[in-house]
């Protein structure tokens, strides 16, 4: 199977390179190579390169700047999608993609299924939900994978963060009304190939799936907030930085976020096979890997 992978210079592509090389041939773009802020220029490329699969994890994830710059954020996470998921059709290709958390308002009191309503607070969330119908409307072999707090070894995310103040600082202040899954890239990349050995298949020259095409909730199981998520951290990583819980309104930002990121996981697993790793063992794995430290 010949996949094309975009995005390969981000925290989950780099580990989706790796992870999805027993699968096939891996065909690993960056920006350079598939710039998805042109989303005119994609769908020839694509055509191009002839995948079976596609697997998307580039996405523009600049939250807070989102909020003026719109455009730029619909081009990559709406209109070039949608170029993506039209090639992939063309093509009798499928397509893996990526979504967020923050497509929901985060108002309900218990994890969100897939099937829940969506109510975006802020345009990230707004571009990645269009995003998601895009794919749907277009390519009719896809599963979004929505996922929520990711994190890892490369790039700009709280864990990276967060070991970088406590060498700063003895006390931080961290939001503790907000929570989520925090979820590990590399395991986001496995649980991802495992997806793939189990569920994608190339009959007649064509890409299908062997379940529904549609969205899958996976992060790491279990949940926690952000001031939860950096006590954790520094338990792990032997720090003695002190966390003060604050509301999220004491850390007033550009765009608002949902209170509650909780996704339920039984569809994921029963996909996968097998129970999804809890988030404090995967952030174990990840503070024993020598590129963390």
């Amino acid at each position: 199977m010949k996949i094309l992978l975009t995005g390969v210079q981000g925290q989950l592509g780099f580990e989706l390179r790796t992870a999805l090389a027993p699968l096939g041939e891996v065909i690993a773009v960056d920006r350079t190579l598939l710039d998805l802020s042109q989303p005119e220029s994609v769908g020839a490329q694509v055509r191009a390169l002839r995948p079976d699969l596609i697997v998307n994890p580039a996405a523009y994830t600049a939250v807070d700047r989102a909020e003026s710059e719109a455009d730029l954020c619909h081009a990559v996470n709406h209109h070039a999608v949608a170029a993506l998921a039209q090639a992939a059709e063309a093509l009798g290709a499928a397509v893996i993609h990526y979504s967020t958390d923050y497509v929901f308002d985060g108002t309900l009191d218990r994890p969100y299924v897939e099937t829940d309503a969506t109510r975006p607070l802020n345009v990230y969330g707004a571009s990645k939900r269009a995003g998601e119908l895009a794919l749907a409307a277009a390519c009719s072999q896809h599963l979004t994978l929505r996922t929520s707090w990711v994190y890892g070894q490369r790039g700009s995310n709280f864990l990276r963060t967060m070991l970088r103040l406590s060498l700063e600082r003895t006390h931080l202040r961290v939001v503790a009304d907000q929570t989520g899954a925090p979820t590990w890239c590399r395991q986001l990349a496995e649980d991802t190939a495992t997806l793939v050995a189990r569920q994608v298949v190339r009959q007649d020259g064509r890409t299908r799936l062997a379940c529904p095409a549609g969205i899958v909730h996976l992060t790491g199981a279990g949940s926690t907030s952000w001031a939860g998520f950096a006590r954790e951290i520094f338990r792990l990583s032997g720090r003695t930085t002190e966390v003060e819980d604050i509301p999220a309104s004491a850390y007033p930002t550009p765009a608002a976020r949902p209170l509650n990121s909780r996704l339920q996981l039984d569809l994921a697993e029963r996909l996968l096979g097998r129970p999804v790793q809890p988030w404090q063992t995967a952030l174990s794995r990840c503070l024993q890997d020598p590129a963390v430290a």
